[in-house]
């Protein structure tokens, strides 16, 4: 099938000489590539996303610390009680 193709310039001018140096057609080159991007991506696994871990302890922040503010919650980190 014919098809027209926008290619970078820099892209095109590499790709042909790759295809001279390889002796084959700029054609072949660009379906061996398209090849290897659809391979891949179709050997690359879905995987579900990973769960998130939950904290169901009991407890919570000490009275008197701001959880929006990383001075408050660094000073209480550093806290030995």
């Amino acid at each position: 099938m014919k098809t027209t193709l926008d290619i970078d310039d820099e892209l095109l001018v590499k790709a042909k000489a790759v295809s001279a140096r390889e002796r084959k057609s700029l054609t072949r080159l660009i379906e061996e590539g398209l090849r290897l991007r659809i391979r891949r991506s179709s050997s690359v696994k879905r995987s579900s996303p990973a769960a998130l871990a939950i904290y169901r302890g009991k407890g919570g922040l000490k009275s008197g610390v701001d959880p929006l503010s990383n001075r408050s919650l660094l000073d209480m980190a550093d806290d030995d009680t």
